[in-house]
């Protein structure tokens, strides 16, 4: 999978520059990285309060920022980015002319049943691929698939489940309906309903299949925002309900780090 994402590469350097992931994050291509955070919508500050941790602001552009975060001796790059799966798409696979040793997504997500609460973290079973992006990885753009489920390595996925639990965390498995659009998914919510995911987001679809490319370990961490069947808004959410979601994302950084501190041990089983 590797020799595919890297004729992916080659073919975008054909009509472009090299070195597209220091043009667009700063982050250096000859140095190993413990992981790599993919981040649409959260910036380190926004988890990481402790000052333990050192955060290093790489480089910009209108769309994306990266970072390195530095504690313990391990070195993660991380790559704040704009929602949906066709920037999922561009910003990660740029990201192939880096080299980590781990692939964490973060990010938050919309209850679809009642059984799911604010704050909750939650990883993907699968996700079902409401959106075009994931087409642009087959051979041909005829192979679209519509709705296709996508799976992350569950084996991997439970072994992290059970070290999170070992460190009195709770990760739930959640399948997953992967929308393009946050403001007409309302209008189609009963046809939502209908493939009976426990949550809605944007972009796990994408990040599983590149991951599948890049041939590294990974997870993908969902923080619990907002609940559709109980009607507790994305925009308009209560000073209770926000801070409950806030405390919870503020664990993700100890997540993060440690699942890249065991990570040895846990591929190696």
């Amino acid at each position: 999978m590797r020799d595919k994402l890297n004729q992916i590469l080659e073919k975008l350097h054909q009509y472009n520059t090299d070195h597209i992931a220091y043009i667009n994050f700063g982050l250096a291509e000859d140095i190993i990285y413990d992981a790599l955070i993919v981040a649409p919508s959260y910036s380190p500050d926004k988890i990481i309060s402790d000052d333990s941790y050192k955060i290093t602001k790489m480089g910009s552009r209108s769309y994306c920022t990266g970072y390195e975060v530095e504690k313990d001796h391990l070195r993660i790059a991380w790559i704040k980015t704009a929602a949906g799966g066709c920037n999922m798409l561009d910003y990660l696979l740029i990201c192939g002319e880096l080299q980590f040793k781990n692939l964490i997504f973060i990010g938050a997500a919309g209850a679809l049943k009642e059984s799911f609460h604010i704050g909750d973290i939650c990883t993907p079973s699968y996700s079902v691929a409401a959106t075009l992006a994931n087409t642009y990885l087959k051979e041909s753009l005829k192979d679209y698939v519509p709705f296709e489920k996508v799976y992350p390595e569950l084996n991997y996925i439970d072994r992290m489940i059970s070290l999170a639990k070992d460190h009195q965390y709770q990760i739930k498995k959640a399948s997953v309906f992967c929308t393009d659009s946050i403001v007409m998914e309302y209008s189609h919510l009963e046809e939502i309903y209908s493939f009976d995911t426990d949550l809605i987001e944007m972009e796990t679809a994408t990040f599983y299949e590149i991951a599948k490319l890049m041939e590294v370990p990974a997870i993908a961490l969902l923080v619990v925002s907002d609940n559709l069947r109980l009607k507790i808004p994305l925009a308009g959410r209560s000073k209770e309900i926000l801070k409950s979601y806030k405390s919870s994302r503020k664990k993700l950084a100890d997540l993060i780090f440690m699942i890249v501190k065991n990570s040895d041990h846990i591929t190696k089983k």
